[in-house]
């Protein structure tokens, strides 16, 4: 017997098509409830999943009807959904009473290292920086550069701008450069081959790297040749070309200008050769480029800039009833204060305190409950800031007063999140750093 898809799986799949978007878990819940034949109220699904019945109601709902309404591009409500979808989508079926597994144990085990899963209801989109990448990647020879400190959520983007051109059946790239092996960062010409093969084999094609790799007219040349005549020519759509962690480049400066250069010169090349146009670029980055580089050859002054913030306030408070938690004003001030925003510390601290079920109030308040919650990412950037012995000082110097840096060591310290910038002068980027790394260093 040929089981139906069901109707809430049928409406995501084709949500996700349209507008390479995905419901969220409680946009989940909201439908399911919506669709059963004795649908719950607003009331009832905030209180059962642990949301504010304001939330819901002002938040939620109106947001997802709105959204299955464009993509329908019919009108739907709570009241007429049912009626509407199975007109739509009449070969789906509705599970009756049937809860989403999707719950507080999913929350549970779902960890805050790398990436936000496509599909997790965790993900908190920013300031419409997804959107504004869904349209800068449909133009011709697109370029987008990525930018922020590590673990703010750089990669999870770049993972649903890739998902993204899939629904437009779109060919996708992506190479983490944090995994080349370092004998290939020797010399251009071994870390272009590397690249090469990487994409070819991503792609699926035959390596043709020995017939059109030719010394004679070098190593950028013969990649562009590759790229142009192997690669863009044998795909029958655009290509997105996203690569991650290219600042693991930058320690290398012949290797890093060459390959600059070369990503510059093909996006200009888009301006004039359809083929070129084919190819869209995405840029990932924690650190500003610190090597030099003339202005006409950098990628770093063209396309359009994405720099993620940390999260505000409303963002904060919205990840907290994702997980099912409550936080007060005074809790939620706290927390901002002790992460400064940073996603990836607000998603530690929400995370243990849903596995050791240890209250929001505890944890924001009591140093030595949350120093050893965040112990093995703080050990992390202390080993990290004890290998420079110039970045160690003047992190000291910065947890003592706010001070003067030269542009380097502002880079790295700025690309491990440890410091924002004020006018003319840097500070530490939240509670958290400054009291670990006081006790620390006995300052």
């Amino acid at each position: 017997m040929t089981i139906k898809p069901s109707l809430i799986q049928q409406t995501e799949n084709f949500i996700h098509q349209k507008t390479g978007k995905t419901l969220s878990f409680i946009q989940k819940i909201v439908l399911q409830e919506s669709l059963n034949e004795t649908p719950k109220t607003y009331v009832q699904i905030a209180r059962e999943n642990h949301y504010s019945e304001k939330y819901i109601r002002q938040h939620v709902a109106p947001n997802l009807w709105k959204l299955i309404s464009e993509v329908l591009g019919e009108k739907v409500n709570r009241t007429n959904c049912r009626a509407v979808l199975e007109q739509k989508i009449p070969n789906a079926s509705i599970p009756k009473n049937q809860h989403l597994a999707t719950g507080l144990e999913t929350l549970r085990s779902e960890s805050p290292e790398g990436q936000v899963p496509l599909n997790s209801p965790l993900y908190i989109e920013r300031h419409n920086l997804e959107q504004t990448c869904y349209q800068e990647i449909l133009k011709k020879a697109a370029l987008i550069r990525i930018k922020a400190p590590c673990k703010m959520g750089k990669t999870s983007l770049l993972s649903r701008i890739l998902a993204y051109g899939k629904t437009q059946n779109w060919a996708t790239v992506r190479l983490s450069l944090n995994q080349v092996e370092t004998s290939r960062l020797a010399s251009t010409n071994q870390f272009l081959r590397w690249l090469c093969a990487n994409v070819t084999q991503q792609l699926g094609l035959d390596s043709k790297l020995n017939e059109y790799w030719d010394e004679d007219i070098g190593t950028l040349v013969s990649c562009t040749l590759y790229f142009q005549e192997h690669i863009l020519k044998n795909l029958d759509s655009p290509l997105i070309f996203g690569l991650d962690e290219i600042n693991q480049l930058f320690e290398h400066q012949s290797l890093s200008r060459d390959f600059l250069v070369l990503l510059r010169h093909w996006h200009e090349k888009g301006k004039d050769l359809a083929i070129w146009q084919k190819l869209r670029i995405i840029l990932v980055h924690s650190t500003d480029i610190y090597i030099p580089i003339q202005a006409n050859q950098s990628p770093f002054n063209i396309g359009v800039p994405i720099e993620l913030p940390p999260f505000n306030q409303r963002e904060v408070e919205e990840l907290a009833q994702r997980h099912g938690l409550k936080i007060t004003p005074s809790e939620l001030h706290q927390l901002m204060l002790l992460t400064g925003g940073y996603p990836y510390l607000v998603r530690l601290a929400f995370y243990h305190s849903l596995q050791h079920h240890l209250p929001l109030k505890e944890l924001v308040s009591n140093a030595v409950v949350y120093q050893a919650i965040f112990k093995p990412h703080l050990g992390y950037l202390s080993r990290k800031i004890k290998q420079n012995i110039d970045l160690m000082e003047s992190f000291k110097n910065i947890l003592l007063s706010p001070a003067f840096l030269n542009e380097e060591i502002m880079f790295e310290l700025k690309s491990l999140g440890l410091i924002t910038l004020g006018v003319n002068q840097v500070k530490v980027s939240c509670q958290l750093y400054q009291d670990y790394f006081t006790n620390y260093f006995n300052l």
